[in-house]
């Protein structure tokens, strides 16, 4: 997204709340020394992440459709015992998420499954028969099962221009995707982590 100033005002600075897209913390961002800048319906500006382990800089707009930063915000993920090459594909997919490419993140989100696929060596000539092999390769419940063949689809919808499952491929399609495949990654990577985390809590015998 571009703006153009033709005149611009200097402001006082106003609290400016934003995921961080260093440290992915929520937090109202610091000043750092120079006034804002309004031109029109926008107020132009830079802060500092307020954690002082992170303290990542950041421009950003403030226009009738919300704040924008730059490095632009991005979603959680917690990637703590998930392969490199699963991560990889659902950082770009969260990348293309930030930047509002949202057909491109579909893909990834497509590009995902199939890496995790290929890390949990379910085998099929297509994703939709791999999907179907990792259900005997993983334990997840049913409801995931069929949900992750339904990112799949959102992922069809996305490069190929004859497939229509969905009615689009926009904002809320795409996090409701994200969401659902790190809850996916979860129940593969990270459950059986906390399950043994919290037995090493018991007494011993």
């Amino acid at each position: 997204m571009t703006h153009r100033i033709d005149s611009f005002n200097h402001v006082q600075n106003q609290p400016v709340s934003l995921r961080c897209p260093g440290c992915r913390q929520q937090g109202v961002f610091e000043p750092v020394g120079i006034n804002d800048l309004t031109s029109g319906q926008y107020t132009f500006g830079q802060r500092r992440c307020p954690n002082p382990s992170c303290w990542t800089h950041v421009f950003f707009v403030r226009g009738p459709e919300g704040v924008i930063s730059y490095p632009t915000e991005r979603l959680d993920f917690d990637a703590t015992n998930i392969p490199a090459a699963v991560v990889a594909a659902l950082e770009e997919a969260l990348t293309c998420h930030a930047n509002q490419c949202f057909t491109a993140c579909a893909m990834m989100v497509r590009k995902t499954l199939e890496e995790l696929c290929a890390d949990r060596g379910a085998q099929g000539d297509n994703l939709k028969e791999r999907i179907k092999a990792l259900g005997s390769v993983v334990v997840l419940p049913k409801e995931l099962l069929d949900g992750v063949d339904d990112l799949r689809l959102l992922g069809n919808d996305a490069a190929h221009i004859e497939s229509r499952e969905y009615e689009k491929v926009g904002r809320e399609e795409v996090e409701v995707g994200i969401e659902f495949a790190k809850e996916v990654l979860k129940a593969v990577y990270q459950y059986s982590t906390l399950l043994n985390r919290l037995r090493a809590l018991k007494k011993a015998p």
